[in-house]
């Protein structure tokens, strides 16, 4: 009964947001925002051990080394993940977006502040708008993008002027660190905080998760698309990893000359954590999960996991 309840409470609170009937919203709409009102790349924890891959490394030299694997891959990245994924990440993506309907409240039409997060290339940013549009016909949503890369902000700038008028006025872009999110991102603001094959990448997983529970309502919900664990078949366990450590890493030598990044890419999503211990630490975080927490897709080869903030 209590796993019921839950369900309901996350499911019902992305539908029917507690914003004010005004319409205000909490980022400017313009289209480059780059945050100085606090050293929001600087961390209490850049000393601390983390790992880059399977290299033992402090949090600090994680983070500036993960921002040369991402300024490395920026111009190619999504020509990259079509190609490893084989093009499913696409259909993930989609399923990711459509199940958190965006959009969608009672009344309809009331406005809902949704912050992206690691969203640099706007592929999760520009779904969120065209389901709240398209779908749910409701021009009232407006997204940030926030990134902590500039490389990465920048193609999703360049890729959102092809985007319909109204989009683009729906949108901003902020340069953040997840992990110290900048004071115009206020306590109890957001309707929804996302973040796609992101998180691993972070440097310190459990600030960031307690900072999206600070920026996010009550009754807000947590979303997360990720890669994850395919142990329960070890059949096909072994064939993915031989896929992604032999070939993975060549793709990206011979697509973008950068065979170290992909190499580090496969070796941060061996080093994430498996479903059970991402759901443990999104609960540590203070949110609510329904059910087992997750839902894996292909296998396991990606999972979505959610929280909410309890009301």
């Amino acid at each position: 009964m209590a796993s019921r309840t839950a369900l309901r409470s996350v499911s019902r609170s992305f539908r029917t947001s507690s914003c004010s009937t005004r319409l205000v919203r909490c980022f400017s709409s313009t289209n480059a925002v780059h945050d100085t009102s606090t050293n929001s790349k600087t961390t209490k924890t850049a000393d601390r051990p983390s790992h880059f891959g399977f290299e033992t490394v402090t949090e600090g030299e994680k983070q500036d080394r993960v921002a040369g694997v991402f300024s490395s891959v920026a111009e190619t990245y999504d020509k990259m993940n079509d190609l490893m994924s084989l093009g499913i990440h696409r259909l993930w993506k989609d399923y990711y977006v459509s199940s958190l309907n965006p959009g969608a409240t009672n009344p309809p039409g009331q406005p809902q502040r949704i912050l992206d997060v690691a969203g640099g290339t706007g592929d999760i940013a520009f779904r969120h708008l065209q389901h709240a549009h398209e779908f749910n016909g409701n021009p009232n949503v407006h997204v940030t993008i926030s990134d902590i890369n500039p490389d990465m902000l920048a193609v999703g700038k360049q890729r959102s002027l092809s985007l319909p008028a109204s989009h683009q006025s729906s949108l901003s872009f902020l340069e953040a660190n997840a992990e110290v999110l900048p004071s115009s991102i206020e306590d109890n603001s957001l309707d929804l905080y996302t973040v796609a094959f992101g998180i691993r990448n972070f440097s310190n997983i459990p600030t960031a998760l307690r900072e999206a529970h600070r920026v996010l309502k009550p009754g807000g919900v947590f979303a997360c698309l990720e890669f994850s664990k395919v142990d329960k078949y070890p059949i096909f366990n072994a064939v993915y990893k031989q896929w992604s450590f032999g070939a993975i890493p060549l793709i990206g030598q011979l697509v973008a000359g950068d065979r170290d990044s992909y190499q580090y890419l496969v070796e941060s999503i061996e080093r994430f954590p498996s479903q059970e211990e991402f759901r443990d630490m999104i609960v540590d975080a203070g949110f609510v999960v329904a059910g087992k927490g997750y839902e894996d897709l292909t296998g396991g080869v990606a999972a979505i996991h959610k929280g909410m903030k309890p009301v």
